[in-house]
């Protein structure tokens, strides 16, 4: 029983993880082109709120519950596909922990330049290009990881 709770909380934190990273991509993009400063600051605010509320949950609950259930099954965490999931988990973090800081910087930047009642100039762009450029292959690696879990896929050498 313990096994099917955990497995389910692991299912569940990847499906708000990617749909939670699929809604802010879509969100920051559709208000950074809005044109107006106010929807801008709303949607740069409401996305860092639903990354606290959502993405760094379910990034804690998916290696918690996943190793958890490794371990339950005597399986080694860094081979087969249990070592895939922690490889790239790893590397889609090392992707989205920088992103996290530049949502935090647009945040403020968003903020401050609809209080002057324009919109965000060149660092905001270039922090969001940048934003977008880490946010994509992290995006795409948790998306591989899904089809990894599912199927159970290792390359050769890990199993």
């Amino acid at each position: 029983m313990l096994y099917l709770v955990l497995k389910w909380l692991h299912v569940l934190g990847a499906i708000l993880f990617l749909g939670v990273g699929a809604g802010s991509a879509w969100y920051k993009l559709r208000g950074s082109h809005s044109g107006d400063p106010k929807v801008v600051a709303w949607a740069s605010r409401e996305i860092v709120l639903a990354d606290w509320l959502f993405t760094v949950p379910s990034a804690l609950i998916m290696p918690i519950t996943g190793l958890w259930m490794a371990s339950l099954m005597k399986m080694p965490w860094l081979e087969g596909f249990v070592g895939v999931g922690v490889f790239g988990f790893a590397a889609a973090g090392a992707l989205w922990l920088p992103a996290v800081w530049m949502q935090l910087r647009m945040k403020r930047l968003a903020t401050e330049a609809a209080e002057r009642g324009e919109l965000p100039g060149d660092e905001f762009r270039r922090l969001q290009r940048w934003w977008l450029i880490l946010g994509f292959p992290a995006f795409a690696i948790s998306v591989a990881l899904i089809w990894v879990m599912v199927a159970k896929w290792a390359p050769e050498f890990m199993k």
